[in-house]
């Protein structure tokens, strides 16, 4: 029998509450209904929307509200799936939920290329004309500014109905690891008979027996062997089809396209790429520390996930982890504290596994609801800090909201997880300065060092491989599935010098699900270099920079990133960011080696 509860045996404290959204499936299914019905209210505006301010005003107007009501459709219809993705009727509202985004880009596709026929000073005039335009400058120079790379309204339409046909890699890739492959099962030193999945793997490549790790590591990454051409076919057919939107909309490379959306130059991911390559001694100090701590007279792959500590995670109830989060953000303000103290009061939060639950750990919510965080709590130092972390994105949506109108609520995901990871680097400060167990310490600076080295390190490498991938291909090499084994391979001998290569790893690529969305992986990097870097502001200087700090969330995406992090303090062209995020890391690793 599974020791894991039904959801209906969980105290409904620990659930979330959808009622800022829709109190019932009912309530959803009528605002599903209207607001599909509401859609030809935006498609009438076609051919309209600049004829003068009125007629702007009237559509922005229109087109914020349906938006809102859509996007309050499909996070309720996407949360209740989640609860349980076994409940068929919850799965049908998800998949309508989906259909009606698509609808609703759809019927808007026309919008841009209109607003792009206008000049700035006609832009200008339209705003003098009528004042309430001005809330939307920027929105209009970030529309404006892509107007060398916007086709015609019909070209936009058809690259809009074209999406899920250059989505087709990624989707392909998904069903064929998802659903398609199985992985072998293997026997534990216990002699239980565990089967390997995608969701598992490394959670077993922590298993204390080495013999058992090798195990399921060499036959992980045969069964990959097996589909190699598949996924090479997939991965390739990526890269060409990023390549073909890029030259669809006169850009130079498919890297320039990607980071156009959020105005990052790509100097940002050159200086994050080659200030962490000056850097790779700072990882290859991580690995030798968990050689020499695990007693190992060699490090090899299977040995890269294992953990610097032994033993499991001492117990941390849930209540007590919010108690060390909130401590822990104190620096922050007052007010900070006090609203992510009441969100967790207020069942932001669904806090337990139960049968059918999704896995995994995501906050979501919109600019009419609470924040929302899906969780898996696992009573650990682990799900501590992911509570710390989905935290963080929660008050950032809810500061951005709080203070920005709709259309700047949001925010890119180049900034997106900087707030949580500043959470997460908060709560480790906090812990090491409070707690004096030395088994627990030792927990959490392995917690905080192994979260870095997959953020930074690991990402800023996948972004590596990523731009190589991209730049055999536009230079016409053949990227073939050996020739990607090869260029992923140098690149992860180069980043874990100290342990031992061996050809499986080399197929490591396959695993990762990001690559199948374009130059996506270096904002995780970016992000945990600015948290740092705001932390240790923060440390210095006190409640000036927490000032800063709130003002950066509370911006949402009222300005560019870089500008956004410039008023802040942070210059992510600068390799200073990165390097000092590094040096925090090293120093985590001194502490660790002392206490050893």
């Amino acid at each position: 029998m599974s020791s894991v509860p039904e959801r209906t045996d969980i105290d409904e404290a620990y659930t979330w509450d959808l009622d800022s959204l829709f109190a019932t499936d009912d309530q959803w299914e009528d605002a599903f209904d209207a607001v599909r019905e509401e859609l030809a209210d935006l498609r009438a505006f076609e051919g309209t929307t600049t004829d003068d301010p009125e007629s702007l005003h009237s559509f922005l107007t229109r087109y914020e509200e349906i938006r809102r009501e859509v996007a309050n459709v499909s996070a309720y219809a996407r949360m209740r799936r989640d609860e349980d993705t076994r409940d068929s009727e919850a799965q049908a509202m998800a998949t309508r939920a989906q259909s009606l985004l698509s609808e609703a880009s759809s019927a808007t596709s026309f919008f841009e290329p209109e607003l792009q026929e206008l000049d700035q000073d006609e832009l200008e005039s339209f705003i003098e004309s009528e004042p309430e335009l001005a809330t939307y400058e920027h929105y209009f120079d970030d529309i404006l500014r892509l107007k060398p790379h916007t086709r015609s309204p019909e070209v936009e339409n058809l690259l809009a109905e074209l999406g899920e046909v250059t989505g087709a890699p990624g989707e392909i890739y998904q069903m064929l690891t998802n659903a398609d492959m199985s992985f072998p099962t293997v026997e534990d030193p216990d002699g239980e008979v565990v089967e390997i999945t995608l969701n598992n793997f490394t959670t077993l490549q922590k298993h204390p027996n080495r013999e058992f790790r090798e195990t399921v590591y060499k036959e992980f990454y045969d069964e990959w062997e097996t589909v190699r051409n598949a996924v090479g076919t997939a991965y390739r057919n990526s890269v060409k089809t990023n390549e073909k939107l890029a030259d669809a909309r006169n850009y130079e490379s498919a890297r320039k396209a990607s980071l156009a959306g959020p105005n990052v130059p790509t100097e940002v991911y050159d200086t994050l790429v080659d200030t962490v390559n000056d850097n790779l001694d700072k990882l290859h100090k991580h690995a030798a520390l968990k050689r020499d701590v695990r007693g190992l007279d060699d490090l090899q792959m299977w040995d890269i996930y294992t953990p610097l500590v032994t033993g499991e995670s001492p117990e941390i109830p849930y209540e007590e982890a919010c108690e060390y989060v909130i401590d822990a953000v104190a620096p922050l303000g007052e007010e900070y504290q006090n609203r992510l103290a009441e969100g967790l009061e207020s069942r932001w939060v669904d806090v337990y596994e139960t049968q059918g639950k999704r896995s995994g750990a995501y906050s979501g919510g919109t600019y009419d609801s609470q924040p929302y965080i899906l969780m898996n709590y696992q009573d650990d130092v682990s799900s501590m800090y992911t509570l710390a972390h989905e935290l963080g994105h929660s008050m950032h949506s809810e500061l951005a909201s709080e203070q920005q109108p709709y259309v700047y609520a949001d925010y890119t995901i180049f900034i997106a997880e900087i707030a949580s990871t500043v959470n997460e680097t908060l709560l480790t400060h906090h812990l090491l300065e409070t707690i004096e167990d030395e088994r627990l310490r030792r927990h959490i600076l392995n917690e905080y060092l192994e979260r870095f080295r997959s953020t930074l390190y690991r990402q800023t490498m996948f972004a590596e491989f990523e731009h190589r991938a991209h730049e055999r291909s536009a230079a016409g090499e053949p990227l073939t599935t050996d020739a990607l084994d090869e260029l992923y391979g140098d690149l992860k001998g180069a980043y874990y010098e100290p342990a031992v290569m061996d050809d499986r790893i080399a197929r490591e690529w396959m695993r990762i699900p990001h690559f199948y969305y374009g130059f996506y992986v270096f904002q995780y990097s970016t992000g945990i270099a600015a948290a740092v870097s705001f932390v240790e502001a923060i440390r210095e200087e006190g409640e000036s920079a927490a000032e800063r700090y709130r003002e950066f969330l509370a911006s949402g995406s009222h300005g560019y990133p870089l500008e956004l992090l410039s008023d802040a303090g942070l210059d992510m062209t600068d390799p200073t960011t990165i390097e000092r995020a590094l040096t925090v890391y090293e120093s985590y690793l001194d502490e660790f080696e002392q206490l050893v």
